[in-house]
């Protein structure tokens, strides 16, 4: 019989690979000889009261897993981000999502990734407590779009290299992200990015192995994954973040499509349709179709707005082929950024 995480297991489930190895559901104990000992420092406060310690000002999202007030700590007045994890049939446990977004953020410290504080489990209700940061970037896109403004170049510049710089930490980790999009990146007032929400975040596994192609929102969702790849690595958040780059740019989706075969047939008609010339064994994945239409690539120049080099990285991080495909850190390292001072954890 397997057992299912429950939330006093937390304090001994900081290490991830005990948690990621297991995508679902845990075995209890989670334990696996494979693995080194580790010592930790336990996140969870089991006995805060949260009408005694936090003040809920309102709700500020709902999803899946749960619902997100903004708060105010009783104690220093300081607002955040309470993130109230649905724990509605008790036999099921925790969400593997959240597990895997707690393991996660508590080995991600760098300004540029969203700050968890804590983890509160009290009377049957579980909470993490997160820096508050009132903006994501889709909301703050949308201001700009409305107000008929366009963003300067240092602006789009500072974004990306944050974007990336966040990408590329993670990927020193070893962890994938696996759900870019300007939803869960966060705008802070001076206008810094923070990525956050690792509920569909992997640590790499070696070899690799089968993960669901599943993953990634459409219009940020990597031309592999549309085309039934099982077997992929960080390259799909590189394609994701060119994404969003090119949508600071034009303050509106690049690839809009509104089906999987939309979405592939957008981004054919702006890359061109791929063939095994362009992408090496591209015909044989398992949803590739030899009487897709034929299309040439358009000049990326025409479609976005922006410096020459700006560009020249995006089409790098749009390479068909995942091999090809810039890394984050080539991304990085890319002219455009000369100057651009690297940003430390």
């Amino acid at each position: 019989m397997v057992n299912v995480i429950r939330p006093y297991h937390i304090p001994r489930l900081l290490n991830p690979y005990h948690i990621l190895r297991f995508p679902y559901r845990l075995p209890y104990p989670p334990y696996c000889p494979y693995y080194p000992p580790y010592t930790h420092t336990p996140l969870n406060t089991p006995n805060i009261q949260m009408s005694e310690s936090f003040q809920k000002l309102e709700k500020i999202g709902e999803g899946t897993y749960g619902v997100v007030y903004k708060a105010k700590e009783k104690k220093t007045g300081k607002i955040v981000a309470l993130k109230k994890i649905r724990l509605e049939n008790e036999s099921e446990g925790i969400p593997p999502t959240t597990i895997r977004e707690i393991i996660l953020l508590k080995n991600l410290k760098h300004s540029t990734i969203i700050s968890l504080k804590d983890v509160i489990y009290n009377n049957e209700k579980m909470y993490l407590v997160f820096e508050f940061i009132d903006m994501d970037l889709r909301q703050f896109l949308d201001k700009v779009y409305t107000s008929d403004n366009v963003l300067q170049p240092f602006v789009i510049k500072k974004m990306a290299h944050q974007l990336i710089t966040a990408i590329y930490f993670c990927h020193s980790k070893n962890i994938f992200h696996r759900d870019l999009k300007p939803q869960n990146i966060l705008v802070d007032s001076n206008g810094n990015l923070k990525l956050a929400d690792f509920g569909l975040g992997r640590l790499a596994s070696v070899p690799l192995r089968v993960y669901t192609s599943e993953v990634v929102t459409l219009w940020y969702r990597s031309p592999e994954l549309l085309l039934g790849v099982k077997y992929y690595d960080s390259s799909v958040d590189v394609w994701s973040a060119a994404c969003i780059i090119a949508e600071i740019i034009l303050l509106k989706p690049l690839f809009p499509g509104d089906s999987e075969i939309d979405q592939l047939f957008k981004i054919f008609k702006i890359l061109g349709t791929p063939n095994n010339k362009k992408w090496h064994n591209v015909e044989t994945l398992p949803n590739y179709q030899k009487e897709f239409p034929k299309w040439n690539p358009m000049d990326l120049y025409e479609i976005l707005d922006g410096e020459k080099d700006l560009i020249d990285m995006i089409s790098k991080m749009l390479i068909y082929d995942p091999i090809q495909r810039y890394t984050a850190q080539q991304s990085l390292e890319h002219k455009y950024f000369k100057g651009v001072e690297p940003i430390h954890e």
